[in-house]
């Protein structure tokens, strides 16, 4: 079998959209303070970042954020920060923060945790705390605890809903299937530079892929979004798959009994009441045809419910300006890792250190950043 299925409604929002001019990615290094970004609003989209952690280095940069006199101290610093950015994204942007713990007189200050509560008490939604798992880490000289060997990325949205995500292009690049895993297991890359906590490309890619759109209208500032149709494709790897593909081909299953199958799921019949003219006249008959495929395929019929789903394509804001790639702001660039993985992937970066850079085009960890 090889349906095309695209319900009616997903194929009233797949519109003939013409072809418009993309403004070519640029990378830019600037120099500034964290809590005062040097940006307007409108500059970037998102935020991906890692600030230094509290007490873990002293760079000996006067201004700097790490090394307050509390834990509170430093989370304030942070909340600053984000307070800063939130009037340089557009509100449906997000900010994410690579943030590890700090043991200090024998405990756990509990950073990642104190920083989240204030976020939300400042109006902040926490959307995800996703877990680094690494395989290696810094080396730890104590006998009394376990080697820490992960850290936390900690997603912040100004807005519970309507921000921009898209979950399905990660999944096709990352896999975890359609509902990925908030646990990342990402090895630590070899670092010659002086930089004692290295930042791998994966992790900002994955952020990226996430959250920082492709392309973002001049004119009205919308993001482009994915246009996702689900089909009758399923994976052939799996031998429950294969055979209910086979079941469907030798009883002559219809694009209607594939599409019934899909509106009312494994057992919630009422979606039916929302497929073919959207006004609920079909639902009978779509019952009908659930049935039928059901006898025909027995427990195999669930299959049919978890079916591929594939781009067909992306919303377009009618305005005449061109494109421009999304931006991503690191304002802790340190070595430079959030617009290296950009830039490979055809996004924009501006990254803002503490610390003048040289007149070398690569950049160089310094003061304050990570």
């Amino acid at each position: 079998m090889n349906l095309q299925i695209t319900t009616p409604v997903e194929a009233e929002n797949t519109p003939d959209i013409p072809e418009r001019a993309v403004l070519s990615p640029f990378s830019k290094m600037l120099f500034g303070d964290a809590r005062r970004v040097p940006l307007k609003p409108g500059d970037a989209d998102m935020v991906v970042t890692s600030p230094p952690y509290w007490l873990k280095r002293d760079y000996g940069v006067e201004g700097q954020i790490g090394q307050e006199t509390t834990a509170n101290a430093f989370v304030q610093s942070l909340l600053d920060c984000m307070e800063n950015w939130k009037s340089v994204i557009p509100k449906w942007g997000s900010v994410f923060i690579n943030i590890g713990d700090t043991y200090h007189r024998g405990s756990l200050a509990n950073t990642p945790g104190r920083l989240e509560i204030a976020a939300q008490d400042a109006g902040w939604t926490v959307r995800n705390r996703i877990i680094w798992v690494k395989d290696a880490g810094m080396p730890d000289p104590a006998k009394d605890r376990l080697k820490s060997r992960h850290e936390y990325i900690i997603h912040f949205t100004p807005q519970r809903r309507d921000y921009y995500y898209d979950q399905f292009g990660y999944a096709e690049k990352y896999g975890n299937g359609t509902g990925p895993s908030d646990v990342w297991q990402i090895g630590l890359r070899r670092d010659t530079s002086n930089h004692l906590a290295p930042y791998p490309v994966e992790l900002v890619d994955r952020l990226l892929s996430l959250a920082c759109p492709e392309q973002v209208c001049t004119c009205c500032g919308k993001p482009r979004e994915r246009i996702v149709k689900r089909t009758n494709k399923l994976d052939g790897g799996r031998p429950q798959a294969k055979r209910a593909m086979e079941l469907a081909e030798e009883h002559g299953l219809t694009p209607a009994h594939i599409m019934a199958i899909q509106a009312t799921g494994i057992s919630d019949a009422g979606k039916a009441m929302r497929v073919q003219t959207g006004t609920g006249r079909n639902s009978a008959s779509v019952k009908v045809l659930a049935a039928e495929a059901k006898a025909v395929l027995g427990g195999y019929f669930r299959e049919f419910t978890f079916a591929k789903r594939e781009t067909i394509g992306w919303t377009d804001c009618g305005c005449k300006a061109p494109f421009r790639p999304g931006i991503v702001l690191d304002p802790f660039m340190g070595t430079g890792t959030t617009l290296r993985a950009a830039g490979d992937i055809g996004r924009s970066a501006i990254g803002i250190d503490l610390a003048q850079k040289s007149e070398s085009k690569r950049p160089t960890r310094s003061g304050g950043t990570r």
